[in-house]
């Protein structure tokens, strides 16, 4: 089979200019400044018709018109800023096919809806009570087809977070150290001082959990995996106020939801406090809390004031506080000088 000879494609069409312009473009460059009337004698053609081809050539900045003499650029000025152009042209639809791109998710999230809907996968079922909800997390993290199941919760009140540190936090405890499933919760900062909270939270951490805390959260609700959502009868509501009553919600739009906003709680909430915080830094703020100075708080510890005064300081940066009083009581809240 014999190769067929390759065709190499005119540069100057490339760029946007035909044939006709190019020869035009090539007189132009010969003569360097000329007339219609010149060009058209020089390319054996009607003025009309050239004069149309001019008027493109000069669109094109390829050339120039004064008081009807047409004068060559530069070629290589005047190539430069057609090249200049189409890479302009180039990035805008570049721009455009990110953009395009980017919007992919929002049609993701249209195809699992209508998906969803004519499939019959949407399912709601409705829960109650807490040994259901915690149980029914472990059952779906057993049944999970790529375990350790990723659960995701935000707890934003302090009775819920009693119950689960009294009655619920060793089965996840136990999953996460099957590997059945990994926790991420947001709860209320003011839970920290809650009796049990702080060992059940370090022993859920210590297994691979991650928690953060905020002053407040919107609403309980949690997304177990990819496909289920765990959702409040009541949103804003806690859940021991109304039975533990909840809504299973068994599809990904949901899920996708709660994740966004899960993500958006969490970039704003803060680790807990007892994580890589120094214990120099707790004793001095437990000694001042008992009314002692600084002079005092030195000799207690056997270092200098300076030092003390350096804790100090790195105590109201660890906690955002504006003055020792503000650290003290924000130590207070985050559990810190029990």
């Amino acid at each position: 089979m014999r190769n067929e000879p390759r065709t190499v494609s005119d540069p100057f069409e490339t760029l946007g200019l035909d044939q006709a312009q190019t020869a035009l473009y090539s007189a132009v460059l010969r003569l360097h400044k000329a007339s219609r009337t010149d060009l058209a004698q020089a390319m054996d053609g009607p003025v009309e018709k050239v004069g149309r081809q001019l008027d493109d050539l000069v669109k094109l900045g390829v050339i120039d018109e004064q008081s009807g003499q047409y004068l060559a650029r530069h070629p290589a000025a005047a190539l430069g800023r057609v090249i200049a152009e189409r890479l302009d042209r180039l990035a805008e639809e570049s721009r455009m096919i990110d953009s395009a791109l980017g919007s992919i998710r929002s049609l993701i999230r249209d195809y699992d809806a209508g998906r969803d809907y004519r499939s019959g996968h949407f399912t709601v079922e409705m829960a109650s009570g807490a040994d259901v909800l915690y149980e029914s997390v472990v059952g779906i993290a057993v049944q999970s087809h790529s375990p350790p199941m990723k659960l995701l919760t935000a707890v934003p009140d302090d009775r819920t977070m009693t119950d689960f540190a009294r009655k619920f936090a060793d089965p996840w405890i136990d999953a996460q150290k099957r590997n059945l499933l990994t926790v991420r919760a947001i709860i209320p900062v003011s839970s920290l001082v809650l009796p049990g909270v702080r060992d059940q939270l370090t022993e859920l951490t210590e297994t691979g959990g991650q928690v953060r805390t905020l002053d407040r959260l919107p609403s309980w609700f949690m997304t177990a995996g990819t496909e289920v959502a765990g959702l409040p009868a009541l949103w804003g509501g806690n859940l021991p106020d109304h039975a533990y009553n909840f809504y299973l919600v068994r599809t990904s739009v949901v899920v996708g939801m709660l994740s966004s906003l899960f993500d958006e709680l969490w970039a704003r909430a803060l680790p807990l406090p007892w994580s890589g915080r120094s214990d120099a830094m707790v004793q001095v703020l437990r000694l001042a809390a008992q009314g002692m100075c600084d002079d005092s708080i030195a000799r207690q510890l056997g270092v200098s004031v300076r030092t003390v005064r350096a804790r100090f300081a790195e105590a109201m940066t660890e906690l955002g506080a504006q003055s020792r009083f503000h650290a003290g009581v924000e130590a207070a809240r985050r559990g810190w000088l029990r």
